[in-house]
């Protein structure tokens, strides 16, 4: 049996199961829980969504799914059940966002890294900003998504991490710690870059730009600005029509198509399967990059590996700081070899004595 495959009749005949027999019956007959994350809408109604999207098995493949074949997450349960034309509603608000975090800590910073009660317009007017940024999907936001209450504890969690708060904190995240310091250590930068966030939000730029795929979204694309300046940073580097304009630019000066950062040339190693192909590095760091046009020369040409060990995480290094560090490696290992070869020069010398 494969878990998911149900349909929208064998839902609606399990919706009509638990009507019948009420909801304690209904969970405990097939022996699951209350939804923790997600519940069902229909006709006006909620429903544990774990549970009905499990029961709906039995109608659809003549057995229901246990509580431990499946999660009731937006893996699982609620990506079914939403595939098939139903809402689904969080029960609980996700974890703030690195981005939702930058724009508290700023404010905390301006009230002189002191907590903000909900009635505060500041608050007020940061509520309303949160809830237009796109990073957590409508379906998993509940009715008290982001509201002035919820502001007004981050500032407080916030504010009670603070190095020089005497006082016990209040709940707070690893993630709170984090940025916290990223103010402390950095407050022009990461001034600029809630600045920005806020920019993006009110002009619309940010909201506009396409949902990052799963790898843009992994731990090894790191920066401490956020998920919204590093998505357009990633969009800018993948214009297609300034990515030509770049090699363009580079082969009319008689330069080649070879990565700046380790060399590599496409072309040169792939033949003509390799001919024309390189990435593009926006080198501009995220919390300066406005949203002025991106010029030719805020690119550099890089091969897909640099790229990659670029964005693995902050600081992030310029072309010519990772070519630096490359070759100061390829220099230490090739001492290291030469010095290891005469050692066993020496060895054999003295053997052959």
């Amino acid at each position: 049996m494969r878990r998911g495959a149900i349909t929208h009749e064998s839902v609606v005949k399990t919706i009509a199961e638990y009507d019948e027999l009420g909801r304690e019956a209904f969970l405990l007959r097939y022996g699951f829980g209350e939804a923790r994350s997600y519940v069902l809408m229909h006709e006006g109604r909620e429903y544990d969504s774990k549970a009905i999207a499990g029961v709906a098995h039995k109608w659809a493949q003549g057995r229901a799914l246990a509580p431990g074949e499946f999660s009731g997450g937006k893996d699982h349960a609620a990506a079914w059940l939403k595939r098939l034309g139903f809402q689904v509603k969080a029960v609980k608000n996700p974890d703030w966002a690195r981005d939702e975090i930058i724009l508290a800590c700023h404010l905390v910073m301006t009230n002189d890294w002191k907590g903000l009660d909900a009635q505060d317009r500041r608050v007020v007017e940061l509520s309303a900003l949160l809830q237009l940024l796109p990073i957590h999907a409508d379906a998993d936001r509940n009715d008290k998504f982001r509201n002035p209450n919820g502001v007004a504890r981050k500032t407080f969690d916030i504010a009670t991490r603070h190095p020089d708060y005497r006082g016990k904190p209040t709940n707070g995240g690893a993630l709170d710690v984090e940025v916290l310091h990223e103010f402390l250590a950095r407050p022009e930068q990461m001034t600029e870059v809630a600045r920005l966030i806020r920019e993006g939000i009110t002009t619309g730029e940010l909201q506009a730009l396409a949902q990052p795929d799963d790898e843009e979204l992994d731990d090894d694309f790191g920066a401490p600005e956020g998920r919204l300046l590093l998505r357009r940073h990633r969009a800018r580097e993948r214009n297609k029509g300034l990515r030509k304009k770049k090699i363009d630019s580079v082969l009319r000066k008689g330069g080649s198509l070879a990565c700046e950062a380790c060399g590599f040339d496409f072309e040169e190693v792939y033949g003509d399967r390799g001919a024309g192909y390189v990435e593009c590095h926006h080198v501009v760091p995220l919390h300066e990059a406005g949203e002025g046009t991106t010029k030719l020369s805020d690119l550099a040409l890089i091969c897909a590996n640099c790229h990659r060990m670029i964005h693995r995480h902050a600081p992030w290094p310029t072309p010519a700081e990772l070519r630096a560090s490359i070759e100061h490696r390829r220099s230490t290992r090739s001492r290291t070899s030469g010095s290891i070869v005469q050692q066993r020069g020496v060895v054999a010398s003295e053997d052959q004595r």
